[in-house]
């Protein structure tokens, strides 16, 4: 009886040292001062958005990371604030054991660009509004026509098949939108026209128009066009200048 008294004694003590002892640990850790701020930005390179205004949105009112403690930063409500800009996709933030404060930042991926006068902006990824930066000009479709609720999400997911298929995203410089809804396109290197029609069948016109491009050149016959119709199935019509 005496034994299992003493043993039963010595695990309460253990367990309020663990106790103390972590507790003694937590209210230092929170006691001390960010050292400083580390942002990192994944997925594609192009700074959309650059190191200096992210760290303004995260040290409120531009104050120093160092006069910051640890127990009055609000992780949740920093992420809110980063998630919320307009070239912020997604963030991740939170603090090593050693101060500092880290973000991770994934920014909005542009897949079109708008020309509207002095009111253009981008269609990233998601098929939402993104401002152009001041930091650096996206390599993406120029858009003219009008973009609307009836026709934003077909032509996102356009947008979204040229972007993701290397040689579209690098052939594909324009776009227009017809009065009807037609597309018309550009190429980058060929001064012909594509006549693509409506967003119906997609990924079969331009599995059509890529078959047809590494045929024709082969003989260089592309300088030839003027025109190059795919509004039509397993075929591509060609019109001469």
């Amino acid at each position: 009886m005496k034994l299992f008294n003493w043993t039963n004694f010595r695990l309460i003590l253990m367990f309020s040292l663990v106790i103390f002892l972590y507790s003694f640990t937590s209210n230092r850790n929170n006691n001390k001062k960010l050292t400083k701020t580390t942002i990192v930005f994944v997925g594609e390179n192009a700074p959309y958005i650059n190191q200096e205004t992210v760290n303004k949105l995260l040290i409120e009112n531009n104050k120093d990371a160092k006069s910051i403690g640890k127990d009055k930063l609000d992780l949740n409500r920093l992420e809110k604030r980063l998630n919320s800009h307009e070239m912020i996709e997604k963030s991740d933030v939170f603090v090593s054991i050693d101060g500092v404060m880290k973000a991770v930042v994934k920014q909005k991926t542009p897949v079109a660009r708008v020309f509207d006068g002095d009111n253009s902006f981008y269609i990233d990824y998601k098929g939402n509004r993104m401002p152009l930066s001041a930091n650096y000009t996206a390599r993406v479709p120029l858009v003219s026509g009008v973009i609307n609720k009836k026709n934003r999400e077909k032509l996102a997911e356009l947008f979204r098949v040229i972007y993701d298929d290397e040689f579209l995203k690098k052939n594909i410089i324009g776009v227009q939108i017809m009065p009807n809804e037609s597309l018309k396109m550009l190429n980058r290197n060929y001064n012909y026209q594509i006549d693509f029609g409506g967003t119906k069948r997609m990924n079969a016109k331009f599995n059509n128009y890529k078959v047809f491009f590494q045929k024709a050149v082969l003989d260089s016959s592309l300088y030839k066009y003027k025109t190059i119709d795919l509004r039509f199935e397993q075929q591509v019509v060609c019109t001469k200048k």
